[in-house]
């Protein structure tokens, strides 16, 4: 409940001293009809079964309160993982709870920083985060630790940078001098940050007083809030900025603040200007209805050992599952830096590639996908051109035969949500299902990338490693833009491992050159060697790829022949049974 009287004597140290004076009586009367206490607490006790998003809805259908915002704005707001959402404040109060409105449509771990003030309304106390602008003895550092953590906790939080309402300037109505207190909160939690601009004012009123005395302006605002009942207000949306794009300015906080701050009303005029480099926020999920609607007219081509299902996925226009995979796609490579930037990661070779897609029927989501080009049909119809790995490797002549019996794989990713310690096991049963089906393969071949992330040292390293124990001499493919690297670091006496035991003896060598670096070896590069006895898995040359921020793709060779027996009994000869119950169904 809002309580006058609690609020005055927390504001004034002495208030207990004051209170039977007649000052303080006429006081507080006067502050209970500004605060609109009665009215407030009243609404509070009819709505006492709401809380949270609920009770927000329902303080914003009181006020017939309602805002505008385009479809395309809309989507600039991302649906997961962390985000710090920076807005102007025009209007002091329904402003922030229409703004928490939106953001919860698309996610609901939304928070939004609150005053004491707002913070007496208990049924809305889960959404805030608490910034005391009131009092003179609470100052940001002491919520700086919950917000860190929720953003830490990959919620979005709302900020506004101004910590008051904006006030009428020469240039209309604008925030005062923005805090920097965001851009520390950015910088530590490595959070992107969305702008938003909210057009929106209040009374004449207000403005006049707030001129007079800025107190009392302050203390108008809940009764500007009830003038507002039947309001409208405008939300335009910037696309998410990184933190590292506003770190590679090497401005001051101060400076960065005031162009965030320029930025945000920038978006309210006609011309828009980016005064940061932007990505474009990934897609909102598409819904799961029509993914599964379109895999059940798929070929069903397996099934992991718990359960999910292996589909082969051929590309159609306005394609749902085409576009949750461009989602899902971007959305894991963000994550290790190798991303397009773009909305969503779709590509020229995914209209004629297949995709091989996994499937969980019990939670309806797609839990990774790997892209496959049959090789010979792609040769017969566009040529060498027409392979994705072309445009990494030019192609000698000798590597030809291998690649008519032989599909190439690429765009591998399993979902953030799926990733953990059978997210390969899902992806090596996908294969294996279709290498089932198609004993004719002979060989896999693909680009393999590893991290932007990794420092040039790790990324050297490793490249000596797999080149020195597992190169191909012949010179198969040779990168456009060749990755440089040492090629004569030791990791024991051996080249070319001849068995497991050498293997096993340089791995422990490189191992602990890595640990030195404090970094880790790329999963996918371990495990492809790891699927084949000696021999069995080459690396044909390293190329660095502009198109996706500079990562390093390693091009691999794997003879199926070579797969070692247990790998090729769990991953392969497993879908016999799989195969015959699909058909006996």
């Amino acid at each position: 409940m809002l309580d006058v009287d609690a609020i005055l004597k927390d504001y004034f140290q002495h208030a207990d001293e004051i209170n039977d004076k007649p000052l303080m009586k006429a006081a507080s009367s006067i502050l209970k009809k500004l605060l609109h206490q009665e009215e407030i607490n009243r609404f509070i006790a009819t709505h006492r079964h709401l809380e949270g998003l609920e009770f927000n809805d329902a303080v914003l259908e009181h006020f017939n309160f309602s805002f505008q915002v385009s479809s395309k704005d809309r989507a600039r707001i991302p649906d997961q993982r962390r985000v710090l959402i920076v807005a102007n404040h025009p209007l002091g109060s329904l402003d922030g709870l229409a703004l928490l409105k939106l953001v919860s449509e698309i996610r609901t771990d939304v928070k939004i920083i609150a005053t004491t003030l707002l913070n007496c309304i208990d049924p809305l106390q889960s959404l805030f985060l608490s910034v005391d602008n009131l009092s003179q003895s609470t100052t940001h550092r002491d919520s700086m630790g919950q917000i860190i953590e929720a953003l830490e906790s990959e919620q979005a939080v709302i900020l506004f940078p101004t910590g008051e309402v904006s006030r009428i300037s020469p240039l209309g109505i604008r925030d005062g001098r923005w805090n920097t207190v965001f851009l520390s909160l950015a910088r530590k939690t490595k959070a992107p940050i969305v702008p938003v601009y909210i057009g929106g004012k209040n009374s004449t009123l207000f403005y006049g007083l707030s001129s007079i005395y800025k107190p009392l302006g302050t203390m108008m605002l809940v009764n500007e809030m009830f003038n507002k009942k039947g309001g409208e207000i405008l939300f335009r949306v910037g696309k998410p900025i990184p933190w590292e794009s506003i770190a590679a300015m090497n401005l001051s906080k101060k400076a960065a603040a005031k162009l965030m701050r320029k930025q945000v009303y920038w978006l309210g005029k006609k011309k828009k200007k980016e005064l940061f480099k932007p990505i474009e926020n990934i897609i909102h999920p598409v819904r799961t209805k029509l993914i599964r609607k379109e895999l059940r007219a798929s070929q069903l081509i397996g099934k992991t050992q718990d359960g999910k299902h292996i589909y082969l996925f051929d590309y159609m226009p306005n394609s749902s599952v085409m576009r949750e995979i461009g989602r899902l796609r971007e959305l894991s490579f963000r994550q290790v830096q190798e991303s397009t930037g773009n909305a969503l990661d779709i590509d020229s070779y995914d209209r004629y590639y297949r995709h091989l897609i996994l499937w969980d029927e019990d939670e309806l989501e797609i839990i990774g996908s790997y892209r496959i080009g049959e090789a010979v049909q792609i040769l017969k119809a566009r040529g060498e051109t027409g392979l994705y790995t072309h445009s990494l490797f030019e192609f000698n002549p000798i590597l030809m035969p291998y690649l008519e019996q032989a599909i190439e794989l690429g765009r591998s990713f399993i979902q953030p949500r799926y990733q953990g310690k059978r997210s390969l096991d899902y992806l090596w049963y996908g294969v294996g299902a279709y290498l089932y089906q198609h004993p004719e393969i002979r060989y896999l071949v693909g680009p393999v990338s590893m991290s932007t992330a990794l420092p040039q040292p790790a990324q050297k390293m490793i490249a000596s490693f797999y080149t020195e124990l597992f190169g191909n001499d012949m010179q198969l493919a040779l990168p456009r833009l060749s990755f440089e690297f040492d090629t004569v670091v030791e990791f024991g006496p051996f080249r070319q491992v001849a068995n497991e035991v050498e293997y096993k003896q340089a791995y422990v060598k490189f191992k602990e050159k890595m640990d030195a670096l404090g970094v880790k070896i790329p999963v996918l590069y371990k495990q492809y060697v790891e699927l084949c006895e000696p021999g069995g898995c080459e690396f044909l040359g390293f190329n660095i790829d502009p198109k996706f921020s500079n990562c390093v793709d390693a091009l691999i060779l794997v003879h199926i022949d070579a797969i070692k027996q247990k790998k090729h009994q769990r991953y392969i000869e497993s879908h016999a049974r799989v195969v015959q119950n699909l058909h006996s169904a």
